[in-house]
């Protein structure tokens, strides 16, 4: 039986990968969305620089307004002294200082600084809470030095950023931290488990319905081949399919965009293996319950795209409501997406996953069995 079974796979994937569209799908198209969704999402997780803040500062400003810059650097900002009134005006962020600061604040005037955006919302609001509380931060150092009948002077201000808080906010974790994947390690496991399951629902399934429209099928019955040599080998040139545009994922992946596979890489195989066979399955049932090519291909395109958007292949499952992470693991995306992203992302062991695993080979075997009684040869 295994040597029918055998004789079948490899001719239905000598077949497929000598067919364009597979071609296409399996090689092409992953090495362009690994490059442009990797590329495009890099710079989301990227570490917070520091904010540039141009700065317009008059002669007479004098020393609270040197005090409220350093303070302003203190908060992140990168304080810029743009050389023209062009080259200010052209700043994306920028302050204006009006003119006698130090004295205005000494004598209890009111004072006016002004802040000016390109971009409100968000952002603009962060600003706004950053340099009220500089601003605020050197009206109370100015009040303190002169209750202590202290000169307002560079060495006294500077000492007041030395002395010590007499209350301090504790900070700790509450367990580790799980940063949503961005960039390449959100793209490369995402787009290869959708174009896993694009080829294995369309090329996979639009083989079987071909082939039993030409009448393959009915020339295989006529063979001393039995029905269940024929199933498993079917679903044997699926996987293998699989596997083979799994592999070369992984080795693009590595060698071309520097993915970083974590400490677990036998495992992470381990869960691509497991998802290819229950793709293979899928592909099998899809092409014994089409009942032409063009409506396999139609189910295939639609249902693949759905899964991979709610299993979290398009985006970071971690970035949507608590209902939707739940829903995800509902799916055969859901769950290797899920598996990946542990021992990826978030340096999980192997152990974390086995559950995974164990879901998707019990899912391959239920529609596997499901595939073979719906096979027919005409």
């Amino acid at each position: 039986m295994l040597r029918d079974a055998w004789f079948i796979a490899r001719k239905d994937v000598q077949y497929l990968l000598r067919q364009r569209e597979t071609i296409l799908w399996t090689f092409l198209m992953p090495i362009a969305f690994f490059y442009f969704i990797g590329t495009i999402t890099a710079g989301i997780g990227a570490p917070v620089s520091r904010d540039s803040l141009a700065v317009r500062l008059p002669v007479d400003a004098g020393l609270l307004a040197e005090h409220l810059l350093a303070r302003l650097d203190r908060l992140g900002y990168e304080m810029v002294r743009p050389a023209s009134d062009e080259e200010f005006a052209r700043s994306p962020r920028r302050i204006t200082v009006p003119a006698g600061f130090t004295d205005s604040m000494l004598a209890g005037r009111r004072v006016t600084v002004t802040l000016e955006r390109e971009e409100g919302g968000a952002p603009q609001s962060y600003d706004e809470v950053r340099i009220r509380r500089a601003l605020y931060t050197v009206l109370a150092d100015m009040i303190v030095m002169q209750d202590a009948g202290r000169p307002i002077a560079s060495a006294t201000l500077d000492s007041l950023r030395r002395i010590a808080r007499p209350i301090r906010l504790a900070v700790s974790t509450a367990g580790a931290r799980r940063s949503a994947p961005v960039g390449f390690a959100q793209a490369i496991p995402g787009t290869m488990t959708m174009f896993t399951l694009i080829v294995m629902l369309t090329s996979g399934a639009v083989l079987l319905v071909a082939e039993r429209r030409q009448g393959l099928l009915r020339r295989l019955a006529a063979t001393p081949i039995s029905r269940r040599s024929i199933v498993l080998g079917k679903w044997g040139g699926r996987m293998a399919l699989g596997l083979v545009q799994i592999a070369f994922a992984l080795a693009v992946g590595t060698a071309l965009f520097k993915m970083d596979w974590g400490h677990s890489l036998p495992m992470v195989v381990v869960v691509l293996v497991a998802y290819a066979g229950l793709n293979a399955s899928l592909g099998l049932l899809l092409g014994n319950l089409a009942a032409t090519e063009a409506q396999a291909v139609g189910i295939g395109v639609l249902s693949s795209n759905l899964l991979a958007a709610l299993g979290g292949c398009w985006w970071p499952i971690e970035i949507t409501p608590r209902w939707m992470q739940g829903v995800s693991l509902l799916l055969p995306t859901g769950w290797a997406m899920d598996a990946m992203h542990k021992l990826v992302s978030f340096g999980q062991g192997a152990a974390s996953v086995a559950p995974h695993v164990a879901v998707m080979l019990v899912a391959t075997l239920a529609l596997g069995a499901v595939a073979a009684r719906a096979f027919r040869y005409q």
